[in-house]
C-alpha cells in the first residue's frame, strides 16, 4: 500500500501540470453529476418541495410499482423500445456505409462537398428542425400534402396519425445525423496503412476483397465501441423533439418513457413518480451498457472497459 502511495506521490510530482488541466473536468463531473444523483431518493419519497427531500415521506418502492402497474407502461415500454431498435437497425449502420462510400471517392473537391453538405443538418437548431418536419407534414405541406397526393390520392397531416410517427422520426434522425456521425469512421479510415491497400492490388484484390479485408478490420474497433455506446443509450429517446412534435392524437406512437418523465415531473408535479421512471430508465440503460460490452469483450479483442 505505502508503494503504491509512494508510486501515486511521484507521479502527481511529475505530471502535475497534466493533473492540473484535469481539474476542471473533474470538478464539472462531481459537481453536476455525481452531486446530483443524491436527489435519487426522491423516487422513494412522495416528494414536496416544500419539505424538501430529506422532510418528505418516505414511500420505499411505491412509485416504482405504481409505474409497473399502470395502464401507460406497456405502451411507453412498447415505443420506447421499437423507436430504440428502428434506430438501431437504421440510424447506426447507414453512417458506416457512407463513411465507406466516401472513402471510395477519389475527387478531393467532390468529397469534401458532400461531407459539407450531409454535416450541415446536424447544427440546425432542434426547435427549427421541429417546424421544418411539422410545415414539410402538415397537409398543405411538401411531403404531407403533395407527395400524399401522388402516392393516396389525398392530402394528409401526418402528424395527427399514429401510424407515420416512426417513420417521421427515423427518417429526421437519419437526415439529421448522418453526415456528422459519419465523422469518426471517416477519421478511423484515414489512418489504415495505405500500403496494405497496394500490397492487396498488388496480390490482385479488388475494391471489394479490399474492403472486406482491409478497411472493415481496419475499422471494427471504432463500430464495436460506438455499438456498446449507442446500446448504453438505447432507451434514452430525446424527449426534446418528440416533445415538439407529438400531439394527444399519436400518444399511441410517441409517448416514450422520457416524454412521460416530462408529463409527470412538470406538468402533473409528480416528482416522486417521475424520479422513478427516470431511475428505472437509467438502470435499464446501464444494464444495457455492460452485456454490450461483456459480449463484445467476449466475441473480439475490443471492449469499452
Amino acid at each position: 500500500m505505502l508503494k503504491k502511495l509512494r508510486y501515486l506521490h511521484i507521479d502527481l510530482k511529475k505530471n502535475r501540470a497534466y493533473y492540473l488541466m484535469l481539474l476542471p473536468v473533474i470538478i464539472y463531473f462531481i459537481v453536476f453529476s455525481y452531486i446530483p444523483m443524491g436527489g435519487l431518493v426522491i423516487a422513494f419519497e412522495n416528494f414536496w418541495p416544500a419539505k424538501g427531500i430529506f422532510g418528505s415521506d418516505f414511500v420505499g418502492l411505491k412509485n416504482f410499482m405504481d409505474f409497473f402497474h399502470s395502464i401507460y407502461f406497456g405502451r411507453i415500454l412498447r415505443n420506447t423500445l421499437v423507436l430504440s431498435a428502428l434506430s438501431l437497425l437504421i440510424c447506426f449502420p447507414l453512417p458506416i456505409v457512407f463513411a465507406l462510400l466516401l472513402n471510395e471517392v477519389q475527387n478531393l473537391r467532390f468529397k469534401k462537398s458532400v461531407q459539407t453538405i450531409t454535416y450541415m443538418p446536424y447544427f440546425i437548431s432542434l426547435v427549427v428542425l421541429a417546424g421544418i418536419i411539422i410545415d414539410f407534414t402538415s397537409s398543405d405541406g411538401l411531403v404531407g400534402g403533395t407527395l400524399m397526393s401522388l402516392i393516396t390520392g389525398s392530402k394528409v397531416n401526418l402528424l395527427s396519425d399514429a401510424k407515420y410517427f416512426r417513420g417521421i422520426m427515423i427518417v429526421s434522425e437519419l437526415w439529421q445525423g448522418l453526415g456528422y456521425s459519419s465523422i469518426i469512421y471517416v477519421a478511423t479510415l484515414s489512418s489504415v496503412d495505405q500500403e496494405l491497400y497496394e500490397a492487396a492490388a498488388i496480390d490482385g484484390a479488388g475494391r471489394w476483397k479490399q474492403t472486406i479485408h482491409i478497411t472493415l478490420p481496419g475499422l471494427s474497433p471504432t463500430i464495436i465501441i460506438m455499438l456498446i455506446l449507442k446500446c448504453g443509450s438505447l432507451l434514452a429517446i430525446g424527449a426534446e423533439k418528440i416533445i415538439l412534435l407529438y400531439n394527444a392524437n399519436i400518444y399511441e406512437t410517441a409517448d416514450v418513457i422520457s416524454t412521460f418523465v416530462y408529463r409527470k415531473g412538470l406538468q402533473e408535479f409528480n416528482y416522486g413518480y417521475s424520479t422513478a421512471v427516470g431511475m428505472f430508465n437509467s438502470v435499464i440503460n446501464f444494464a444495457l451498457i455492460l452485456i454490450t460490452n461483456k459480449l463484445a469483450k467476449k466475441f473480439s479483442d475490443t471492449s469499452l472497459f
